[in-house]
């Protein structure tokens, strides 16, 4: 019997699910950090050759006949970061089934920051680049990284209201959505027709094994990896293949929480009369068996999509992203750092970021309020939503993998400037805030325990 996931009346603000990606994201938003200063460091140091000669260095794998080449960096680009948008699929996902998105009337008021968060840098970026190829940036500004706005969240400590954690969570994810979207309209190429069939061939391959009932993931990533080499031959960016195939992996679970709870009861029973008396399960044929069909049993209760969330987030945030990092911070700084600073590029993705994203974020969501369509979350005040609105301008990981898409050769290392500054200028002026806001707060607080 499959059992759809069932989604609470009201989402829970703080579900285990988003506590460990709260913890997990924060300690990355460090390794992100060090990473970025490393590639920084590292970029201008004497042994800049050996970094960006290693980015260079070409790998081959396949036939002879048909080899897939690619540079050191265009296998992190291209080919790992579609792993990390197979986990962002799974995280939108599971937010629109069971999480914060899974709710009207929770999901509005995220969802309307989001839009703005990603309307109003692009507006201003526009503006400073209305026309020539420097043009092909606006998206950059759009972006906002999760993990350095939870880990800037969480390095905050107490004070800081949950439920404005899983707002800028859900803005995020939304976020980037919004990104996924724009990447496979905008900044793919014309496609090939008969490596797109086979890509099409590979979703509806995809979609029937989901129909089909098929339940180990290991099917679905093999499928998508064909699928990830067909984009790649038709000339689209093949990171898309990750939010496609997260789409078909299956959210239903063989038997509900009740189903289990009841069968686990009754083989913890069994495993207990089965006892040798010795305490060694090895000698005790019927433990060994009972244990195997709690296995069995604990794999039908747990949805594939969340298995495979939790499997990939600690390889994604404390491998791919710090590798993506490591490869795309670096930018040579030479001669007076002023000079990629005062490009259009620089200035359009710097104003993007530490104005248009704080000015979009609070203007929609004010709108959303005003227009009763959605409410602030629980002990958040509009001090906090301001102070978050610039953690989201907090670019980063998705900035940098845009600004690779849009640009090359001159015009890439000020997009670097851009994002690096923006995303920092934006951070800092958030945890004043938030700080600020604290602050404030807790005098209030105590104002009320005087009276």
């Amino acid at each position: 019997m499959n059992q759809r996931i069932s989604s609470p009346r009201a989402p829970r603000p703080l579900s285990r699910a988003f506590q460990y990606f709260a913890h997990t994201g924060s300690l990355s938003g460090i390794l992100l950090l060090v990473c970025a200063a490393l590639a920084l460091v590292w970029a201008n140091s004497p042994f800049a050759d050996t970094y960006f000669g290693l980015l260079e260095q070409r790998i081959a794998v396949g036939p002879e006949a048909h080899p897939l080449s690619l540079t050191v960096l265009e296998w992190l680009n291209d080919g790992l970061m579609a792993v990390f948008f197979l986990l962002v699929g799974l995280e939108i996902k599971r937010e629109f089934l069971v999480g914060e998105l899974a709710s009207p009337r929770h999901a509005t008021l995220p969802i309307a920051a989001a839009i703005g968060g990603m309307v109003v840098p692009a507006l201003v970026y526009w503006m400073v680049n209305p026309r020539g190829p420097a043009a092909h940036g606006w998206a950059i500004p759009m972006a906002t990284d999760i993990a350095f706005a939870l880990g800037v969240l969480t390095i905050l400590g107490r004070g800081i209201p949950s439920g404005l954690k899983v707002f800028l969570t859900a803005l995020a994810i939304v976020d980037d959505m919004g990104a996924v979207v724009v990447i496979a309209l905008f900044y793919s190429g014309t496609p090939a027709i008969l490596p797109l069939l086979a890509a099409v061939a590979a979703v509806a391959v995809l979609i029937a094994m989901n129909k089909g009932g098929v339940r180990p993931v290991t099917p679905y990533l093999v499928v998508g990896a064909l699928l990830w080499i067909a984009l790649h031959e038709a000339g689209m960016h093949a990171t898309i293949a990750g939010v496609l195939l997260a789409m078909t992996i299956p959210s239903r679970t063989r038997i509900n929480a009740q189903e289990f709870s009841t069968h686990a009861r009754s083989l913890i029973t069994e495993f207990d009369k089965a006892e040798t008396g010795d305490l060694l399960v090895l000698t005790s044929k019927g433990q060994q068996e009972a244990l195997h069909t709690l296995e069995k049993a604990t794999e039908q209760v747990q949805a594939p999509l969340i298995r495979l969330e939790h499997g990939l987030q600690p390889l994604v945030q404390y491998g791919i992203m710090p590798a993506f990092a490591l490869a795309n911070a670096g930018v040579r700084l030479t001669g007076e750092v002023a000079g990629p600073l005062l490009t259009p590029v620089t200035a359009g993705i710097v104003l993007g970021l530490v104005a248009g994203k704080p000015l979009g974020i609070v203007l929609f969501s004010w709108l959303a309020v005003r227009l009763r369509l959605a409410a602030l979350p629980a002990a958040t005040s509009w001090g906090f939503l301001h102070g978050a609105a610039w953690i989201g301008g907090i670019g980063f990981t998705m900035s940098l993998f845009i600004a690779a898409l849009a640009f090359n050769g001159a015009m890439l290392a000020p997009a670097k400037v851009g994002i690096l500054a923006g995303s920092a200028l934006a951070g800092m002026i958030g945890i004043g805030v938030l700080l600020r806001e604290r602050r404030r707060m807790a005098a209030a607080g105590n104002a009320i325990e005087a009276d």
